[in-house]
């Protein structure tokens, strides 16, 4: 057995899932399909509620009891995203009056908004050709507008709690979990368990309880007056370690960013893109631990040369050999159930299937629909193989759908998936991690200790077999490396011939 395996918490009362594998392991639940911005926007739900009732990254009631709602804005939402008529209003050539009539009349037939009244918005706005304007430029910069997914599905930039609600169904009648999966709940329970969740909490006011920015107010201008409306109560999330090295990392990136005070929202996609990082991290971090794959994982970084280079093919390899990780630690969680004491003691038993179905209906809430052959072997075999096939729909799509969305997984110059890092994903690091002034040896060796990230020889000496490692291919990727982030304004030399990581939002103590 595993340590984790020995750590882990209960599964939670009433669990919904047809099997609780992918679950058991990582929690309820990864989502291939909700990306890092959309984690990042159920997380922002979830803790707006909580903190508004004071109880802000407290788990109050114990471990997974997260009880929460989240508002709907359908009026905001049908203004935003299911609004097809309001430029042509617009360019009507008649009085202002005449507009708001036209529209409001047009708008009377939103769907699933109970009573539409759009009339308040007349007051909160000069004229009809101003409303149409701003509602021009917040489209502009929300999230999800440009894809195919319904207009229930898409959201406002988070400026703050008035730019917040949940993902709905086409019909927003009840609350949806194709894009907000619970990787948003699953952020805030990591963030409730980690040792920096005071300094995070402190941060985060900024952006949604301590401030009311212009942005926010005219987004509540194209609200009605009052309180939202809320769905119904969301729950059941579940995380199964109350301690990980990744929820105390996690909110030490995020206290660094949001210590920064970047102007504006700057700090929020570099909170986004770590989101990821970590999210990713954690995956390959505890399928090692239930694999049984010892030392630390390798995420070894080309920085794209323009020329095929070893470094390339190290970078695909080790983004493979990552990628298959997961599906190996379901594989070894089925194997130490069918190798225990448990499951060793039912089969021997006279009634052994009935006693080895009733342990996996415990074990991982499978069992009871089983209509194969009745003997324990088969039972077993079942289980693996719904296992594996419910594995491949999300959770072993996680590694690649997140890393692709941070950029760090990238198939530039080539056919095959590798790790590459952005330049955003690399500012991201630099800002949660360089305080003052950074020798580059220093922080390449940083980058590997706290992420496995591998750009130069040294590191990848720790890694890497004899027979796959040279140093000059690494030299030339770090040489690269240094270039790439002195065109970024990021690194300088100084007179004592090294080369340094500079952070742009920190003074150097005199």
């Amino acid at each position: 057995m595993t340590t984790y395996l020995q750590e882990r918490l209960p599964p939670i009362a009433k669990a919904d899932p047809s099997m609780w594998v992918d679950e058991a392991i990582w929690g309820h639940r990864y989502h291939d399909e909700q990306t890092p911005w959309l984690t990042f926007l159920e997380f922002l739900n979830v803790f707006a509620y909580e903190n508004a009732r004071e109880r802000g990254f407290i788990e109050s009631g114990g471990y997974n009891t997260l009880r929460y709602k989240a508002a709907r804005r359908l009026e905001l939402r049908s203004i935003l995203f299911n609004n097809p008529r309001l430029m042509e209003v617009r360019n009507l050539s008649v009085a202002d009056d005449h507009k708001w009539r036209r529209w409001v009349e047009l708008m009377g037939h939103a769907v699933h908004v109970t009573d539409p009244e759009f009339t308040y918005l007349k007051k909160h706005f000069q004229s009809f050709d101003d409303f149409a304007d701003i509602v021009g430029m917040v489209q502009a910069t929300s999230l999800e507008v440009d894809t195919n997914k319904r207009w229930t599905s898409k959201f406002a930039f988070p400026y703050g709690r008035d730019c917040l609600f949940e993902d709905l169904n086409k019909e927003a009648v009840t609350n949806d979990r194709n894009f907000f999966g619970r990787t948003g709940e699953l952020l805030y329970l990591m963030l409730c368990r980690s040792k920096n969740k005071d300094s995070v909490r402190a941060g985060l006011l900024k952006f949604v309880d301590g401030g009311d920015g212009p942005w926010n107010r005219v987004i509540r201008a194209l609200q009605p007056p009052g309180d939202a409306e809320t769905g119904s109560e969301l729950a059941r999330s579940y995380l199964p370690y109350p301690q990980h090295t990744t929820y105390d990392r996690l909110g030490a990136d995020w206290s660094a960013v949001l210590g920064l005070e970047l102007p504006g929202y700057d700090a929020l996609p570099h909170l986004v893109g770590l989101v990821g990082l970590h999210l990713v991290i954690y995956q390959l971090m505890v399928a090692r631990d239930i694999a049984g794959v010892a030392g630390l994982h390798r995420i070894v970084c080309e920085v794209v040369a323009p020329k095929k280079t070893l470094i390339r093919d190290l970078a695909a390899d080790s983004y493979q050999e990552n990628n298959l990780l997961p599906a190996q630690a379901v594989d070894q969680y089925l194997k130490d159930i069918e190798e225990s004491e448990e499951w060793t003691s039912s089969k021997a038993k006279p009634e052994g299937f009935v006693e080895c179905r009733g342990l996996l209906e415990q074990k991982v809430l499978w069992g009871e629909d089983y209509n194969g052959t009745p003997e324990p072997d088969a039972l077993m075999a079942a289980l693996k193989e719904d296992a594996k096939k419910r594995h491949k729909q999300h959770v072993a799509n996680v590694h690649r759908s997140y890393g692709r969305a941070i950029g760090l997984v990238s198939k530039r110059g080539t056919n095959k998936l590798r790790y590459a890092p952005s330049d955003e994903l690399l500012k991201s690091l630099i800002l949660a991690n360089v305080r003052r002034r950074m020798e580059f040896g220093e922080f390449l060796a940083l980058l590997y200790q706290r992420y496995g990230l591998v750009f130069g020889e040294r590191e990848a000496s720790e890694v890497l077999d004899a027979d796959e490692y040279e140093v000059k291919p690494f030299k030339a990727n770090a040489k690269r490396l240094e270039q790439r982030l002195g065109s970024l304004g990021l690194i300088k030399r100084l007179s004592d011939g090294c080369a340094y990581i500079m952070n742009p939002y920190t003074r150097e103590e005199s």
